[in-house]
């Protein structure tokens, strides 16, 4: 398949380098240095030129394109590219938005903006954000199956109870999977005798509740239920977060320092408390008790404010920090530092716009520790290698870096074990080393 995509910065990136080893990709930027960076690092045809253009869409050849993803920073440019692609094209299109207002427009309208699918960022991360601050000690979480299965990276911290155990020792618990465990820059997958080592990120797939267990059990003993949520700065993903939040039944207090956006947002939020003010004033914090928080959310425009905060938090003795990042160069320096979990919205974004190319293939994607290795879950079709086979003799024919993690049959959850069957028509989820993804979705 012949894919185009319009911008290369953090998102379009990812997104070729994802793509470029199962599809024809072209990528377009204005910047000719970034051009000759990508002709050079990836296996794609880099053009330079300005996507809204129609003498740069027919360089493209995008007559002959099946998917246009527009990515670049600004919205309305995306926009634009796709109306454009749409006057000499069929291809579908994607657009990357930072404004929910845009997307809310285009649910509202079938085929507005000649956009056929539309990727909110600050959305998705206030959603992220949502879903990983539910559990404790987690990096990532994902559901799988209509929300049967859940998946998650949990950090085993120095008092864990897990810490210098095997995985046969800590598995006690009837539906879950041992995936794998990033160690530093190792990527090691999950047996019975893998040892686990504080520090290690643990990825677990499963039932909720399986999973919901396993984390009550490797925080320490005085860890509690997240209830009380501080969000720190009202910028659109602060926003987002909050309401997320809301609708989820929780009442957040959010700390905004401008007047008028402070206001704005009491508005909207009406079962959020918003407090005026700085959020490095130490006497404030002391006063509204922000220390009794269980998680407190950086969400300003800036990481090094969003990195002062959450230092600032984790003095005060909160438990758990979530901060936004925009530089992905940071992600492994905050989160050095003390930042619990840091969330690159761009990341976010070239994660669903990839799980949505690959619609065809599998029927969800999640990417972890920067695409080091995915989980996927996919329907086993009759030629599968995993039809009809025990996993035992079927786990012969894939990769040796992939673990079943779980299998849904006629909406029941069963837990994989290498005697278990795998019958077409069920749906599987999989722990894969991005490395080797390619291989098995041809396999499977």
């Amino acid at each position: 398949m012949r894919v185009i995509i319009v911008g290369a910065g953090e998102v379009g990136r990812s997104i070729a380098s994802n793509l470029e080893q199962s599809h024809d990709v072209v990528v377009i930027d204005r910047n000719p240095d970034v051009v000759e960076g990508l002709t050079y690092s990836l296996d794609v045809l880099a053009l330079q030129g300005d996507g809204t253009e129609l003498g740069t869409l027919r360089a493209a050849d995008v007559a002959e394109a099946s998917l246009v993803i527009a990515c670049t920073d600004s919205d309305e440019s995306n926009v634009v590219v796709c109306g454009a692609v749409k006057t000499v094209s069929d291809a579908f299109t994607i657009a990357r938005v930072r404004r929910r207002t845009l997307l809310e427009t285009w649910e509202g309208s079938q085929g507005a903006f000649g956009v056929d699918f539309m990727v909110c960022m600050d959305l998705l991360t206030a959603q992220a954000i949502f879903r990983i601050s539910g559990l404790p000690a987690t990096q990532d979480v994902d559901t799988f199956v209509g929300g049967l299965v859940r998946m998650a990276e949990f950090e085993i911290g120095p008092d864990s109870p897990v810490v210098d155990t095997t995985v046969q020792e800590a598995d006690r618990y009837d539906s879950l999977t041992f995936a794998g465990v990033f160690r530093g820059e190792e990527m090691i997958v999950a047996t019975g005798d893998t040892l686990l080592k504080a520090g290690d990120r643990v990825v677990v797939i499963g039932s909720p509740g399986s999973v919901t267990d396993f984390a009550d059990d490797i925080v320490t003993p005085s860890a509690e239920e997240t209830d009380e949520i501080v969000i720190v700065g009202a910028s659109e993903i602060g926003f987002q977060a909050a309401r997320e939040f809301e609708e989820h039944g929780y009442r957040p207090r959010l700390i905004e320092q401008d007047h008028d956006r402070a206001r704005e947002v009491a508005e909207a939020l009406p079962n959020t408390l918003v407090m005026e003010s700085d959020a490095t004033d130490t006497e404030f914090l002391a006063r509204e008790h922000v220390d009794e928080a269980d998680v407190v959310i950086a969400a300003l425009d800036g990481d090094e404010k969003n990195l002062l905060v959450s230092l600032l938090a984790h003095r005060l003795g909160v438990d758990r920090t979530i901060a936004v990042i925009e530089n992905l160069e940071y992600t492994e320096l905050f989160e050095t530092v003390g930042v619990d979990v840091a969330i690159n919205p761009r990341e976010e974004t070239a994660e669903e716009i990839v799980r949505f190319t690959r619609a065809e293939q599998t029927e969800k994607v999640a990417m972890l520790e920067h695409d080091r290795a995915e989980v996927i879950e996919f329907e086993v079709g009759p030629d599968s290698v995993l039809a009809g086979e025990p996993i035992a003799a079927a786990a012969t024919d894939l990769p040796d870096d992939v673990v079943i993690g779980a299998i849904s049959r006629s909406g029941d959850l069963m837990t994989p074990r290498g005697e278990t069957v795998i019958e077409p028509g069920d749906h599987v989820v999989v722990f894969v080393d991005a490395a080797v993804l390619e291989d098995v979705l041809e396999a499977i």
